[in-house]
Parts: C-alpha cells; sequence; structure tokens
C-alpha cells in the first residue's frame, strides 16, 4: 500500500486502513451504477438510500475510495458554489435568498451528516477569511466585491469587513490590508470524510467496487475489463476525469490543484500566525493562495493550478522540487515566520472545469443518465449538494433543490472549445494574470503600469465568464 499513501497527506494519515475492496468480476444488474467512489458518487447514493432504502446501488471505482480530489483537495467545505452571483442574478428576489440560504446551509449539512453517523473528519466550522495583503490593490478589489455582495443581497451576517487590527485577532500575514470573513465555510480532513462515507453508504447497504475501472458507458450499461452492470440508472461521478468517459469530456475538462503541507509546527509559531478557531484563508489575488491549520498543527497550504494540452490528466503528482519552492516562496511571503519551517509534503489534483466556470446538475431520465461537476475547486461543498439534487432528480421529485438554476440539461450545457484555442486561451490568461501579479508585487512599479495589468486581466478573466 506504499504507493496508495503517496495519494496526499491526507490519504497518508489514514495509515493501512486503505486495503482495496474487492473488485467487479462477472455480470450483475442493479438499479443505480455509481461510477465514481469519490465525493459525488458517494454522496449521491447516501441521500437515493436515505429516500429509497429498497434500491439496489452499486459503486464503481478505477482505484480506492478517495484517490480523486476528494482524498487530494484543500479541505475547504463551503457554503457557495462557483459562479453563484451569475446563477442567482435571473431570479426575483425570494428565490434568490431561498437559493442563497440553500447554498450557505451547505457546511451545516455536511455537519449534521457527519454527526450523525459519526464520522470523525476534523470538522471545525471557523469560517473563512478572504485576506487582502502583498500589494494594496487587493484591498481596493476585495471592497468592491464586497459591495457586490451587498448588491446581489448578501447581508452583514454573511460577508463581514475586518480592518488590519481586526485581521490581525484571528490572522497574521506580513502585509494586511484587510479582510472580509464568512462564517459560511468549515474545514475538515477530506479523506478521513470520504472514507468514512464509503463505510457509511455500505452499512446502509450500497456495493462498492474498487479496482474496477469503467471503460465503457452506455445506456443502462458499465463495462469494466472483468465486468458488466445493467442499471436503471448510470451516475457517472467522476469530476475531473471526465475525459476518461466519453461524451463528458466536452463539458468538464481536467485542471490540476497543487498543494504542500508544512511539518508540525510549535505552538509559539501558531500563537504568531493566528487560525486557533479553525478558520479558512485565502490571499486575494486571481491565482488565489488558500490554506488552512490542519489537526495536527500543520500548515496547509495550496496556489497556483495548472491544465495540460488537450484537457490531458495528470497521473504524477509527486511534485517536483520547482513546484514546491514556488508554494513555498508564496506561503514564506505571507508568513515569515516559516522561512525555516520544513515542508513535508506535497501534492496535487485533478478537478473539473465547466466552460462558463458553473457547476451543472443533469439528469436525463430518457437515458437514465445523471450526472454532477464543474465545481472549479469548490467540489468538497458542492458536491454534497450535487448528491442531494441527484437523488431527488432521479426519484422525480420536485423540490427546491431541483428547481435551481445550477440544474440543467444535457442541451442547455456549454462546450468547450477544442485544441489548441483552450491550450492558448489558458495560456494567455493565465500569462495576464502573472504579469498583473507581478507588476502589484513590485512597489516599484509605476502607476500606469498597475493600472494596464489590472485592466488586462480583467478583460482576460472575463473571458472565462
Amino acid at each position: 500500500m506504499g504507493a496508495t499513501h503517496k495519494i496526499s497527506l491526507w490519504m497518508e494519515q489514514l495509515g493501512d486502513s486503505l486495503a482495496p475492496r474487492p473488485a467487479l468480476t462477472g455480470d450483475i444488474e442493479a438499479d443505480v451504477a455509481i461510477v465514481g467512489a469519490g465525493f459525488t458518487g458517494l454522496w449521491t447514493a447516501y441521500y437515493l438510500k436515505q429516500q429509497a432504502p429498497d434500491l439496489n446501488i452499486v459503486v464503481l471505482e478505477a482505484e480506492i475510495a478517495g484517490f480523486g480530489a476528494s482524498g487530494r483537495n484543500g479541505g475547504w467545505v463551503i457554503g457557495e458554489v462557483l459562479g453563484e452571483d451569475r446563477l442567482l442574478a435571473g431570479l426575483d428576489p425570494l428565490a434568490r435568498s431561498q437559493s442563497r440560504a440553500l447554498l450557505h446551509d451547505i457546511p451545516d449539512e455536511v455537519g449534521r451528516v457527519i454527526a450523525r453517523e459519526g464520522i470523525d473528519c476534523h470538522y471545525r466550522k471557523g469560517g473563512v477569511l478572504y485576506c487582502a495583503a502583498r500589494y494594496p490593490e487587493q484591498e481596493s478589489r476585495l471592497r468592491q466585491q464586497l459591495v457586490d455582495w451587498r448588491a446581489h443581497g448578501h447581508g452583514e451576517d454573511d460577508y463581514r469587513w475586518l480592518d488590519v487590527a481586526e485581521l490581525n485577532q484571528q490572522l497574521r500575514l506580513a502585509t494586511p490590508y484587510g479582510a472580509v470573513f464568512s462564517p459560511h465555510v468549515a474545514t475538515i480532513q477530506p479523506a478521513r470524510l470520504v472514507r468514512g462515507l464509503a463505510a457509511c453508504v455500505e452499512g446502509m447497504g450500497v456495493t462498492i467496487y474498487e479496482q474496477s475501472r469503467v471503460d465503457t458507458l452506455g445506456t443502462g450499461e458499465l463495462r469494466t475489463a472483468h465486468g458488466r452492470v445493467r442499471a436503471r440508472w448510470v451516475v457517472p461521478a467522476v469530476e475531473g476525469y471526465a475525459s476518461t468517459l466519453p461524451p463528458l469530456g466536452r463539458y468538464q475538462l481536467p485542471v490540476q490543484s497543487l498543494i504542500i503541507a508544512t511539518e508540525p509546527l510549535s505552538e509559539a509559531l501558531w500563537q504568531e500566525i493566528g487560525l486557533e478557531h479553525g478558520q479558512a484563508f485565502s490571499e486575494n489575488s486571481r491565482q488565489v493562495s488558500y490554506g488552512q491549520r490542519s489537526r495536527d498543527n500543520r500548515l496547509v497550504f495550496g496556489a497556483r493550478g495548472g491544465y495540460r494540452f488537450g484537457g490531458k490528466l495528470r497521473q504524477d503528482f509527486q511534485l517536483s522540487p520547482d513546484e514546491i519552492n514556488l508554494r513555498r516562496q508564496l506561503m514564506v511571503e505571507l508568513f515569515p515566520m516559516l522561512a525555516g519551517a520544513r515542508i513535508s509534503h506535497g501534492w496535487g489534483g485533478n478537478l473539473g472545469a465547466a466552460r462558463r466556470f458553473q457547476p451543472h446538475m443533469v439528469c436525463d431520465a430518457g437515458h437514465g443518465l445523471a450526472w454532477a461537476g464543474g465545481y472549479g475547486g469548490e467540489g468538497v461543498g458542492a458536491s454534497n449538494l450535487a448528491g442531494r439534487t441527484l437523488a431527488e432528480l432521479m426519484l422525480g421529485k420536485d423540490t427546491l433543490l431541483t428547481r435551481q438554476p445550477w440544474v440543467k440539461t444535457v442541451a442547455s450545457l456549454g462546450r468547450w472549445e477544442p485544441e489548441p484555442l483552450r491550450w492558448l486561451g489558458y495560456n494567455a490568461i493565465i500569462k495576464s494574470f502573472v504579469w498583473e501579479d507581478q507588476t502589484l508585487n513590485n512597489p516599484a512599479s509605476p502607476a500606469w503600469q498597475r493600472r494596464l495589468a489590472q485592466r488586462l486581466a480583467d478583460r482576460m478573466e472575463s473571458l472565462m465568464r
């Protein structure tokens, strides 16, 4: 099991509990066949079993539960979804308020489930600090974001400005300019959650086959190298791995997130840093840096992902020295007191990005197909929402969950452009972000250059929408 321990810090902390379940051999029938034992697949199985206990549900996993992004992420459970303001803009005030409440409740719903099912995943609902740091333009951008949140109906209890003194009470950065605090975020040990969910749904009667890679997806049927499943419903819950199951790759492209973790830090260092109550934090550049304090007192720090030509999956996430050093430099720039801290782990994962950078939840009853994805780095929480939503869609219910704007038809999904357009677009956008960050982080940059860098990055960012 040594190789699986290299998946991430989170999976390594599980020790010897990663022995794979038996693989599928032979042909079977089921009511629901789910591809992928990650958060989306397991949440869908959980909520289906809650509402329809007699359903025969099987899950087919190519590796082991949590091998994908669910066991590799930064451990944030966010009470929002990517592109939320655009998704809700067309709703009337009452519907918009109901949708916001539904989203803000995501961390609490996860908390309710883990309490009810006894899953110890280090859940802490300490909120999040969206920080302006490193250069003053981050403050003006973050204050404008707060104005936008207010315009979309979010109140002081949802997003609140913290001046430098208030920020310093929670988190102490090298060059703070202020922050926005939101209570609608929890932090977890994600591998503990995904593995705990797998055990939970097994206890509810779901069968999980591991090391059972699905190579063919058809109407009412899945095939692996050694078996076949016929089912009324097929649920490809593969997110960043959509390219392995055509035609899903038209709608969800894999991008990579990369994360490092320090060795456990001393209490003296944590008194210098803060984060005493499980808060998550991020730095408000366009290439967001983010992190949390783990239960065993490490700083887990992510920044600067990537995309490969043709939407190619990255298989090897043993980070290179350059990849680790870039993230270490960003971390130390924010927290100079960590200059001597050892980086003990570096890892990453493939996650899914949708063309309009918004999540989607799709149910095609005619073809017996349901899926969700496009979480864009916010999948720990969004997958819980997706699991609840897919379950109710598949059961034919008409509820608040099923009437949300992220519930789509196949025809309404945005398709990614062919290569080389994707590759050229990605690199143009990233290069503009890098130039902006380098320009604004240099106090000697003239005012005209700083304005130009921001305008160019604004324009390039608009292409993502």
